[in-house]
């Protein structure tokens, strides 16, 4: 029968790609070289977050009384620092797939369900990722998108929504999002996705995710096929 969803909008760092905290120890070293106060903690909460936005938050928790148009000036300019350290890191470091993320990609292709791959990434260091990976012009993923490309990063949901319009969707409730953070699965409930998943080999732990609103959580993506498979014999319940 006829898969009840149609695209699968799955994150990028300890989501479809492993995160052994590299983009939090990068986050780590800009902070202290931005002279910015900020617990490890603090930091991972807002992985997900477009990383230009987060430096928007750091500084306005810096400097509660400053005016806006100082806060951005201080917040792009540990953007650039952050960048740099970034892009040097995944220039200089190998790259490899979350487990079951190769098996799952091949699976949804065999059911006729589109990938996109998004990212509170911006698109230069997205790319450099995806080379790394060998997944720049991956043959099974239709679409990535950056944060940089809409009109706001996680928790909105303009990544989905341009997705699906660039794809030519029009039902939202057959998009499932799939994230490792708390904005992703803000992300996907903000889009009113039909199905909201977490998985648990990125940054955060289950009793962190099992507190947001989702749909259920996985260990990893290999449980993917299973909660895709139930999600038929619900459909087909319905049909009969």
């Amino acid at each position: 029968m006829k898969a009840p969803f149609e695209l699968i909008v799955f994150d990028m760092a300890g989501t479809t790609v492993q995160d052994n905290d590299e983009v939090l120890s990068c986050f780590q070293h800009a902070c202290e070289q931005e002279g910015i106060t900020a617990a490890r903690e603090r930091l991972n909460a807002l992985m997900g977050v477009s990383k230009l936005e987060v430096f928007n938050i750091l500084w306005e928790e810096q400097m509660p009384l400053a005016p806006e148009a100082q806060i951005e000036a201080v917040a792009a300019r540990s953007f650039m620092v952050f960048r740099d350290i970034l892009e040097t890191y995944y220039r200089s470091h190998p790259v490899f797939p979350a487990e079951g993320a190769p098996e799952i990609f091949e699976y949804l292709h065999a059911q006729n369900i589109k990938i996109v791959l998004n990212t509170g990434f911006y698109r230069q260091v997205t790319d450099i990722i995806l080379e790394r990976l060998g997944w720049l012009k991956h043959p099974l993923i239709a679409l990535t998108i950056s944060s940089d490309e809409v009109p706001a990063g996680r928790p909105a949901p303009y990544m989905i929504f341009k997705a699906m319009q660039t794809l030519g969707l029009q039902d939202v409730r057959r998009v499932v999002k799939i994230g490792d953070t708390p904005v992703d699965l803000e992300e996907g409930r903000n889009a009113g996705c039909g199905l909201v998943l977490g998985v648990l080999n990125g940054s955060h732990t289950m009793s962190e995710l099992i507190a947001c609103d989702s749909d259920g959580l996985m260990v990893n993506l290999q449980e993917l096929k299973s909660r895709l498979e139930a999600q038929k014999e619900v459909a087909r319940a319905r049909i009969f």
